[in-house]
């Protein structure tokens, strides 16, 4: 190697550290704190590891996301269930997942490809598994209430405006 490609190195390799330095203080100087992650269960373990089985078994994760993650090579435009149940109550989602066409229940302009399938082939215990797990997946309120004031921001084109109390 040469003298000067020495040098373009050693001001490469300096220009790095000086950045990465630079990044550090600039993430260590933010005033806000992170509010964590907004999602979680009320679930045992026991009935996660019941319910998540029946996810795979089902393939849920083909159209649904599930503690924000899915199958990114299927765009199938099917609601998260994380926080679901927040939504839903228990006796809903059994109703629904025991419907024979659960788009009686939830309608939906999807294409029938994409369309909810029934679970009624599935025992009364294991819908029933299902049902409690998905009602016991929670959002935190901060995270409702931000993503309510954006969906209701993305529909009206106005920003929410909330009550003075």
């Amino acid at each position: 190697m040469r003298k000067g490609e020495k040098g373009i190195i050693a001001a490469m390799l300096a220009s790095v550290v000086i950045l990465a330095i630079y990044r550090g203080y600039q993430t260590s100087q933010h005033e806000g704190e992170d509010p964590g992650i907004p999602f979680y269960t009320t679930a045992s373990a026991e009935l996660s590891e019941r319910a998540g089985s029946l996810i795979r078994r089902e393939n849920c994760k083909e159209c649904h996301s599930l503690w924000a993650t899915r199958d990114l090579t299927i765009a199938v435009p099917a609601p998260a269930l994380d926080g679901m149940g927040r939504f839903r109550t228990e006796d809903w989602l059994f109703e629904y997942f025991s419907s024979d066409n659960p788009q009686q229940m939830q309608p939906t302009r999807l294409k029938d490809v994409y369309k909810m399938p029934s679970f009624a082939h599935l025992s009364e215990e294991d819908r029933r598994i299902l049902a409690k797990y998905v009602a016991s997946l929670q959002v935190e309120d901060w995270y409702f209430k931000e993503t309510e004031k954006r969906r209701y921001e993305k529909l009206t084109g106005n920003p929410l405006v909330e009550n003075e109390q």
